[in-house]
């Protein structure tokens, strides 16, 4: 890829992906300015091993995959262990949350690490399952039994909430 092409790509490369990794990677972290960071880290990944991306999965995949590990990397890391970050620790929002909008990340945010992860994918990022199975390197029939999982114990968490709105 000679450079001029490289650097169209990555131009557009983060003008149709970066709102959609940002979500995933606040989803991930919890904090905005550690979202900010994966996403850019995502991107110099990506540009420097664009010469790798062989093309069986989708670019958006690909991306997300890279996107996922370097989120998980930063949640290794030593500095961030040490941090204990909630919900409740979060700045508030330019749009307040309905209690309802609070409910449902909540309980999201509270199913294993795995379910949350094929959630997050599947519902916050719209890939298919098989586009989700493709970037977690997992088979779908494993995506689909975390959905089916994540939907039962969101149901048991949120039928309460639900029938009381």
């Amino acid at each position: 890829m000679a450079e001029t092409d490289s650097s169209a790509w990555l131009e557009r490369a983060m003008e149709q992906w970066e709102t959609s990794l940002l979500r995933l990677c606040y989803a991930y972290l919890h904090d905005e300015a550690l979202a900010q960071d994966a996403v850019q880290e995502t991107f110099l990944k990506a540009w420097k091993n664009r010469d790798r991306f062989r093309g069986e999965a989708d670019e958006k995949t690909w991306l997300n995959r890279i996107a996922i590990n370097v989120c998980k990397d930063i949640l290794k890391s030593a500095w961030r262990r040490h941090q204990a970050a909630s919900l409740d620790d979060l700045p508030e929002a330019s749009v307040p949350f309905t209690p309802a909008d609070d409910t449902v990340t909540r309980a999201v945010m509270a199913l294993p690490p795995r379910d949350r992860e094929v959630v997050l994918l599947c519902c916050l990022q719209g890939l298919s399952g098989r586009e989700a199975a493709r970037t977690l390197h997992l088979p779908r029939s494993t995506v689909y039994h975390r959905l089916n999982r994540a939907q039962r114990l969101l149901k048991e968490a949120l039928e309460e909430w639900y029938h009381e709105s």
